[in-house]
């Protein structure tokens, strides 16, 4: 009885580790269509390098390797460009902001 149970455990386990080999190509485009817009990929990696940016110039300031008014005018410049980067995604996945609010 131990035998088959662990036969048909293997046997299950073996199933879904080739399950993406098993993929028709009809699937498989299916599949890529999913994937994120690389205009979105691009921004979203360009938002991740700001935001570095933004805790970079943070530790600086904690440091002592900027100024405190160094630091406002760099914070002020990169969270600037942070917001357009996010506006630009908005736009970009179609929800850009109603006017008025």
């Amino acid at each position: 009885m131990e035998i088959v149970l662990a036969l048909v455990i293997v046997a299950v386990v073996i199933w879904f580790v080739t399950a993406p080999f098993r993929r028709t190509e009809d699937e498989a485009k299916a599949a890529m269509a999913r994937t994120e817009d690389p205009a979105i990929a691009e921004l979203e990696a360009r938002k991740e390098v700001k935001y570095r940016e933004i805790r970079d110039a943070e530790l600086d300031r904690e440091q002592g390797k900027l100024s405190q008014e160094d630091w406002h005018r760099q914070d002020a410049e990169l969270r600037g460009e942070a917001i357009e980067i996010l506006k630009e995604l908005d736009r970009v996945r179609g929800n850009a902001p109603r006017a008025g609010l």
